[in-house]
């Protein structure tokens, strides 16, 4: 397949806000498309390289490149191109990525640049989500939709599946059920502001910890055990902790679902980023085991000595999950069979208040009668969690890319210092919609105070209120310190850069 069939059906997914011409442009895409070609235009989809990083940035793209006057890049020449310069390593490795990078898109039409540079600057955004490619597939393919996203789900990857049904047709799908020893894509939650609108939307539910650690998935198949991640990567070589608890269950063949964790001497969770470091790393795990141990926590179980319990619904499986794990493995709970009564919702509330007390990151209550929904995020498990804000300086901004190409769309965002200088804390380009682009692309243009290749930097004057996760150690910014998950929540006109949180105010956060 030609990458501008690609290019051009990203394009118009993006133009079109009908839920059903995105499927049949998708559809479309796919009954094109070679089988081996599948899981690439999947990943390009959704935005991804199968590379992930290739050590190429913004400003590494150089250019202009004058665009092909005919397409004839294919997709999977594409792919070896991008392959070739994430391997590029050692003396001059920079400019000879950027060398090959502009070779690329010197080869590419126009149309097929702006795909292109939307994918290597994290920017494309053609709402082509992997549930619409599920109908696509299904639709190209003659498969009932059903059946394909079972299949996603036991198969851990919707551009695996995509390659079978393409290959052999809606019969290819009987080859995707749970096994252990092959991961599957894990069950996400939807948000709820609190947990009274959470009980409201659930009925009877159990009301678990949510913790702040690396999500897992255990398969053990009697001594055998192997951990991956909820993208699927494996590390249980980086885990010796999990891999003995696991040996210890009173079960020979189980999939489990939980999280790692590192505590503190007082039983508190240690930041999520020393426990992502620790995970991480490759190097002298034993060494690293005894500098930052790690605690498996478990609160669901997908299969069990040879039964799938997928189709189960919660409150069965946990059962299960407490035969067969012991108490201080399993992830505290409580169970609300009534959440209309009104002592129940108190003991909720007081069950959540006291997990933010000990340290965690919120809660998450989970309907009772659940089905496991692996790969999806179901509206029967609900998170709950505080949204910290911060009002900071915009300090800077860089150009867009992709979609937002001619818009000021990477902020660098500051807090006040005690001097009344101001410290970049990090970047943020997410949150912001069409109009908030164009509003704030002309106000930071009257501020600024110099135009750079990559963008501005502005006078210190617009304050953004700024939702994030955490605040997070990085040797990056001045301050030492960053913030997690940042988000663009408004502009706040009606609010001087004086005040504006200050640099202590964010690092008693992360205290």
């Amino acid at each position: 397949m030609l990458l501008a069939e690609l290019a051009a059906t990203s394009r118009d997914v993006a133009a079109t806000s009908s839920r059903s011409e995105k499927v049949r442009l998708l559809a479309r895409l796919f009954r094109d498309a070679e089988p081996a070609e599948a899981p690439l235009i999947i990943t390009y989809l959704a935005g991804r390289l199968p590379q992930r990083r290739i050590g190429v940035g913004p400003r590494s793209l150089g250019g202009p490149h004058p665009p092909a006057p005919e397409p004839r890049l294919t997709v999977l020449e594409v792919d070896a191109a991008l392959g070739a310069v994430a391997a590029v390593s050692g003396a001059g490795a920079l400019a000879e990525r950027k060398r090959r990078t502009g070779a690329l898109l010197s080869a590419a039409t126009e149309t097929e640049q702006r795909f292109l540079l939307g994918l290597l600057t994290g920017e494309l955004r053609q709402g082509a989500l992997d549930a619409l490619a599920v109908e696509g597939l299904a639709a190209a393919s003659g498969a009932a939709p059903a059946d394909v996203r079972r299949a996603v789900m036991l198969g851990g990857s919707l551009g695996g599946v995509a390659e079978v049904l393409l290959e052999r047709g809606p019969e290819g799908l009987a080859d995707f059920r749970l096994r252990v020893g092959r991961p599957v894509l894990p069950m996400l939650a939807h948000t709820a502001k609190d947990v009274d609108e959470a009980l409201d939307r659930l009925g009877p539910c159990a009301v678990e910890e949510k913790l702040d650690g690396i999500r897992v998935q255990v398969h053990r198949d009697g001594d055998t055990v192997r951990i991956w991640t909820r993208t699927l990567d494996e590390i249980t070589d980086r885990l010796p902790e999990v891999v003995e608890a696991a040996r210890e269950l009173t079960a020979e063949r189980a999939v489990l679902d939980g999280e790692v964790i590192a505590l503190d001497g007082s039983g508190r969770p240690r930041p999520f980023q020393e426990v992502s470091g620790r995970v991480g790393s490759r190097v002298d795990v034993a060494a690293a085991r005894l500098t930052l141990p790690l605690s498996a926590v478990f609160f669901d179980l997908l299969a069990l000595d040879g039964r799938d319990l997928l189709e189960l619904p919660a409150a069965a499986r946990h059962a299960e999950l407490a035969r067969v794990v012991p108490g201080p493995l399993r992830v505290r709970r409580m169970v609300a069979e009534d959440p209309a009564d009104a002592e129940t919702r108190r003991a909720v509330r007081a069950f959540a208040t006291a997990t933010l007390d000990r340290g965690h990151e919120g809660v998450v209550l989970k309907g009772l009668d659940a089905l496991y929904g692996a790969g999806r995020r179901g509206a029967s498990w609900l998170k709950v969690k505080p949204v910290h804000t911060l009002d900071l300086v915009v300090l800077a901004a860089e150009w867009g890319h992709g979609r937002r190409t001619g818009t000021l769309s990477n902020l660098h965002l500051g807090a006040r210092r005690a001097d009344g200088s101001f410290a970049m804390l990090g970047k943020t380009f997410k949150g912001l919609t069409d109009t908030m682009l164009a509003w704030q692309t002309g106000r930071l243009l009257e501020l600024a105070t110099a135009r750079e290749r990559w963008g501005v930097v502005v006078r210190p004057e617009l304050v953004v209120e700024i939702a994030f996760d955490g605040v997070q150690r990085s040797t990056r910014y001045p301050e030492g310190i960053t913030l997690r998950f940042a988000r663009v929540l408004r502009h706040r006109e009606d609010k001087s850069a004086a005040e504006a949180d200050t640099v202590d105010s964010v690092r008693a956060l992360h205290h």
